[in-house]
Order: C-alpha cells, then structure tokens, then sequence
C-alpha cells in the first residue's frame, strides 16, 4: 500500500499504481475460471448427464456463492478507508477483517439452506429424475465449500486492499493445481483415492478451497505487512457497529450480482426457447465475453481500493483521478478485445471449438453476430463494471443497486424478450436487448460518478 499524501497526485503515479493493484487482480480473475473450467473438464469425461446435472447444480451454488460474496467482501472500501484517513489503523482494519469472517459464517449458513433447496427448485422447473438425482448427489457435497470460499474472499480483499495483491494471483494459480490434482483422484479413482465420480469433483472442489483459506492465512501469518495488523486474534469479539456497515454496504452489493447473474441466465432460457443450435452459440459468445470481462473487473476491484484510499483521505481530487484512471483503463482494454471479436471471431472461438470443422458450421454461424454484437457492448461492460467499482469505493452502492436492476431487467430484459420471441431477430434480438441493458447501466453509473461531487457522494457518511 502506497501512503498518501495532502497534496495533489499526478495521473502518471495514479495510473501506476493502480496498473500495480489491478494487474495481479485480473490475472487472479483469469486463474478462477481456469479453476472452474478444470471441473468441467473432468466431469465431462463421465458423461452428458452428470455434465447437465453439475450444469444445474453450479448455477444455483455459482449464484450463491458470487451474491454472498460481493456482501462479505464489503469490507474493503472500510479497511481502504481506515488506510486512507489514518494508516496503518491496526485496530479498524482488525476489525473490518475481524466481522466480516464473522459475516460469512452466519451468511454462508443461510447459502447452504438455499444451495440444499435444489432439488425442489429443479423438480418446480420439470428437470428429469435422474438428473435431479444425479445434481442432487452432487450439491449434497459441493456446498460444504461455501463457507470456506467466502472466508477466502475475504481475505483476497485484505491482502490487496494492503497492497499485496499479488499473494491472491499466486494463491488463485495455486489451487488450480491442487484443484487438478484432486479431482484425478477422486473422480477416476487415481492415486489411491476412490472412484468417485460426481461427488469426487465436489470433493476436490472441497478440498481446494480449504487448501486456498489454508494458504491465505499462512502468507498473512509469514508477510511481516499483513501480520501486524492480528486479523486472527481475538476472532470471539464482537464489533457490531462495523458488522452493520458491512452489512449495509455489501448487501446491495450482493443484489447488483444477483440483476446481473440473472439477466444473463435468464437470456440462456430465451435462447433455449429459441433454438438449441442458438442456446450453444449464445454460450460459446458468452464464455467468451465473460473472459474478457474479468480484466475490467479486476481494474473495478482495484478502483474501489484506491478511490476508498482517497475516500478516507478527505481528498475530492485523489477520488476523482482514481476513478476515471480505473474507467479509462478498462475502457482501453475492452476497446482491444472489441476489437479481436469483430475481425477475428473465428481464431476466438478456437479456444472452446474447432470453427473451421464443418460440423460446428451452423454454430460459428450464430456466435458470429454475437460477438459482433458484443464487441459493440465491451466498452460499456468496462465502464460500467469500474464506475460500480469506484462508486463502491465511495460505500455508495444503494442507488447503483437500483440503476442495475432497472437497467438490466427494464429495458435490457424487456428488449430482449420482445426482440428474440417476437421478431425474426432471435438471437441476435436477445444480444440487443442485453448491449442495451449494459449501455444503460454504463451511462446511468457513469453519470452517478461524474456527479459524485454535487450528489455529495465525496462527503464520508454518504451510503
């Protein structure tokens, strides 16, 4: 963590230092859907329908899981504050630390009790018995990782919010080795480990994340940085006062993933309505597009940290330069991949399917237009992903909590809905509606941000 000063910062040191903060958050971004993908690999080698049941199972725990901790990991504009107003403030930043592990004790519980409700959900929606049995069977292990995934994340937060992000990059590419590992062990019967099959992959996703929690407390305990601050001693005290900023500050957080994970899930059902061949494409241009994604997501992790910094400071300017530094940052990069996706989609979609076999043609067919389409959406998926950052920095998530919802779910569904069902646009019709929700989304937040000023936003006490 770089101290701050009174005086003014040139964008040059902003633009550095937030490049520093960013890089290794978006590498570790990258690395988490590796991890995920390794899953998918190994279940896929036993057959379509345990790949369909984990499909079922993973999209009720995935959603979960990334709600739950968008409020845990609320404390990092808190300890990016405290750092900001009075560095090193061991105790607040203790503190934060302290109740938000609390926080996703309690939390994880409640996501447990809701992860166990698949198979009513899966019978409400007219899944087949045996793949609910198979899901099931699945989630009845998978969901003892919760707990430990969000303790996780939370201490990903605190370790880059005190300038070591770069433990979350080594610590992320670390467990895709273990997550391997485990699951040629426990879903083949390997290395004397039983044959598991499906519950050997929600095993190995057990064992990875305790593996992950276990190697983020022994970098704080070695790194004399992050051990000064005893963010594990005196864990039984009780800090209600800070439990409850968390909480008011992350839950509408953890309602912004929920609009967005949703619209996006619920485009998936448009297209299944549509056509199979369709629903594929739309899911290749989407993988696709949430690969590029995590970059930006990395530099709005990082812009909530520096703009909490400045936030703490009582330094207006230093919010500002932080802020539009993260924007343009991600803006330049999605302006790259936007790029990539119109005049070479093909070599794009090589990395999930050869394009060039002429069994995958009417499927390149359909991805194509997507991903023009989402090439047209990649610079305001950026902006609007790091102005909700910066703004978060600011503990100003309420109202972007309401832009989201209206954004994606007004005229991003709406149109989406109307154009993919009642039109001969389809598909593309369903990626209209969707560019749309997220351009919305992009000028509303943007606007929140530029604005920050006269909406008092810059003013501590502001939530």
């Amino acid at each position: 963590m770089t101290r701050l000063s009174a005086g003014p910062r040139p964008w040059r040191t902003e633009l550095r230092e937030t490049f520093a903060l960013a890089w290794p958050l978006a590498l570790a971004n990258l690395l988490q859907m590796l991890t995920y993908a390794i899953d998918v690999v190994f279940i896929a080698r036993l057959g379509e329908a345990q790949l369909a049941a984990s499909s079922l199972a993973v999209s009720l725990f995935g959603l979960v899981m990334w709600g739950l901790m968008g409020l845990t990991t609320a404390c990092a504009p808190l300890i990016a504050e405290e750092l900001g107003a009075r560095a090193p403030a061991l105790r607040p930043v203790r503190r934060a630390t302290r109740m938000a592990l609390w926080l996703c004790v309690i939390v994880g519980v409640v996501g447990m009790g809701v992860c166990a409700a698949l198979v009513p959900i899966m019978q409400a929606t007219g899944q087949e018995p045996a793949i609910i049995a198979l899901a099931d069977s699945y989630m009845t292990v998978l969901l003892w990782s919760l707990v430990p995934m969000l303790f996780a994340q939370v201490l990903r937060a605190y370790v880059s919010a005190l300038g070591r992000p770069i433990f979350a990059t080594a610590i992320t590419g670390a467990g895709i080795g273990v997550n391997a590992l485990a699951n040629y062990a426990f879903v083949f019967g390997n290395l004397g480990a039983p044959a598991l099959g499906l519950q050997g992959a929600a095993i190995a996703t057990i064992i990875t994340s305790l593996v992950v929690l276990a190697t983020y407390v022994i970098a704080i305990r070695l790194d004399p940085r992050l051990h000064r601050y005893h963010v594990f001693g005196f864990v039984w005290r009780p800090d209600w006062q800070r439990l409850k900023q968390i909480v008011a500050i992350g839950t509408p957080i953890m309602f912004t993933i929920f609009a967005e994970a949703g619209i996006f899930g619920a485009a998936a059902f448009l297209m299944g309505r549509i056509d199979a061949t369709q629903l594929a494409a739309h899911t290749i241009a989407l993988q696709i597009a949430a690969l590029a994604f995590q970059v930006p997501y990395g530099v709005g992790q990082a812009a909530t940290i520096r703009v909490g910094y400045f936030y703490g400071a009582r330094d207006p300017g230093g919010m500002g330069r932080a802020g539009w530094t993260g924007i343009g940052m991600a803006a330049a990069f999605m302006a790259t991949t936007a790029l990539a996706m119109v005049f070479v989609p093909e070599y794009l979609i090589a990395i999930y399917l050869d394009p060039w076999d002429p069994a995958n043609a009417a499927l390149v067919a359909f991805a194509i237009p997507f991903l023009t389409i989402a090439a047209a959406f990649q610079l305001v998926d950026g902006v609007q992903a790091v102005a909700a950052g910066a703004l978060r920095g600011l503990q100003d998530t309420r109202v972007p909590m309401w832009i989201a919802i209206f954004a994606y779910w007004v005229p991003g569904f709406g149109l989406a809905a109307g154009l993919g069902l009642r039109t001969d646009l389809e598909g593309v019709g369903v990626w209209i509606g969707l560019a749309t929700g997220l351009l919305i989304a992009a000028f509303l937040l943007g606007w929140r941000w530029h604005r920050r000023e006269r909406l008092g936003l810059v003013r501590k006490g502001v939530v």
